[in-house]
């Protein structure tokens, strides 16, 4: 079983969603990163420096030495590179060292006096309840005994469903609230958008306040459309609009239209519909006709064929004449009267028989 000290580390990770000594480590890496980058700019720095500046000269004079030269005639101290790099290291040591020890200090004085529970009860972790367990009631100590490894299993397989739930709902709350800031957008008046500050992408921009009228214009104000406003990103709703009222109301005719169908339609089966006289219909027939022929006529023109004559019969470019397709008319329509008095003649013989 976990001591006084690891149950208030695991409360205070739960409830921190970090452990605490986690926050002290970020600290102290972060100062640890400004030392070494203060030590290589001050590495950078002295080795640039030119060796005299740094006391080489005095030091060689008062030892008798004689610096080399370069091509140039510039005096050359061999062990001048060796002695800063030293430097440097020690310099970065005792700052390192300085961190260390101060840092020591603030992390022990923060986990005894920051991060940590009250001192004077060390059993006061055992009776902290965290906000996301209320509601949750404790087992008892005799029941405990009956949980087994899969039982615990199927609660972990739960918990884990439960957080990809959670997420997933998060995202696809993320995806609404960007499709209904779209369609705000296209109903949101132009005027309205010259005062936003974010400017969006062109191609959404050229939609940009396109269905505005719908609910900015007389016709939408005259039937009291109006439709929620959005306030500081938070969608406040309206009162009541005279549309609502006007919807209402036709809903409440629908009962009696049906109610008169119901009556119209044993009507409808006796009641002869409105028919066309026959100067109407022969006009129609004109018309088709002549719309006819003026088509067929420019459709031929366009195949080269000569219609100077009429349309009737040029087909494929090969011509017919006029009197030639009226004798052929005369010869079917005489065809068609002898097989009808052939007809009648066979069924009176069936009859006298």
């Amino acid at each position: 079983m976990a001591n006084a000290q690891q149950q208030e580390n695991m409360l205070l990770t739960e409830h921190f969603s970090w452990p605490p000594i986690s926050l002290i480590d970020d600290i102290i890496n972060t100062i640890n990163e400004v030392l070494y980058r203060c030590t290589d700019t001050f590495a950078t720095g002295i080795s640039n420096a030119p060796p005299h500046l740094l006391g080489f000269a005095d030091r060689y004079a008062a030892e008798g030495r004689t610096p080399g030269r370069d091509d140039d005639g510039l005096d050359v101290y061999p062990d001048a590179a060796l002695e800063m790099e030293e430097g440097v290291l020690k310099l970065e040591t005792l700052m390192e060292n300085a961190v260390d020890k101060n840092f020591d200090k603030l992390e022990i004085w923060t986990l005894r006096n920051v991060l940590c529970l009250p001192r004077g009860d060390e059993e006061l972790a055992r009776w902290v309840r965290l906000g996301h367990y209320d509601g949750v009631e404790a087992l008892p100590a005799d029941a405990t005994g009956s949980w087994t490894p899969e039982k615990l299993y199927a609660l972990r397989r739960k918990l884990v469903e439960t957080r990809k739930l959670h997420v997933a709902l998060l995202a696809e709350k993320r995806r609404n609230e960007a499709t209904l800031a779209q369609l705000r957008a296209l109903l949101t008046p132009a005027t309205e958008l010259k005062r936003e500050s974010a400017s969006p992408a062109p191609a959404e921009q050229a939609n940009r306040g396109a269905f505005a009228f719908l609910a900015h214009a007389d016709g939408a104000k005259h039937l009291g459309l109006s439709l929620p406003q959005s306030q500081h990103g938070v969608s406040t709703t309206v009162s009541p609009t005279p549309l609502a009222t006007h919807t209402s109301f036709t809903t409440s005719q629908l009962p009696s239209l049906r109610q008169l169908l119901a009556n119209l339609q044993p009507h409808l089966a006796s009641t002869a519909l409105p028919t066309t006289s026959d100067a109407d219909a022969d006009k129609t027939g004109r018309e088709r006709k002549v719309y006819l022929e003026s088509q067929s006529k420019r459709i031929l023109e366009k195949r080269g064929v000569d219609t100077r004559e009429g349309v009737e019969g040029a087909v494929e470019g090969v011509r017919v004449r006029a009197e030639e397709v009226r004798a052929l008319e005369g010869i079917v329509e005489a065809l068609g009267r002898g097989r009808g008095a052939k007809t009648e003649g066979e069924s009176e013989a069936m009859d006298t028989s």
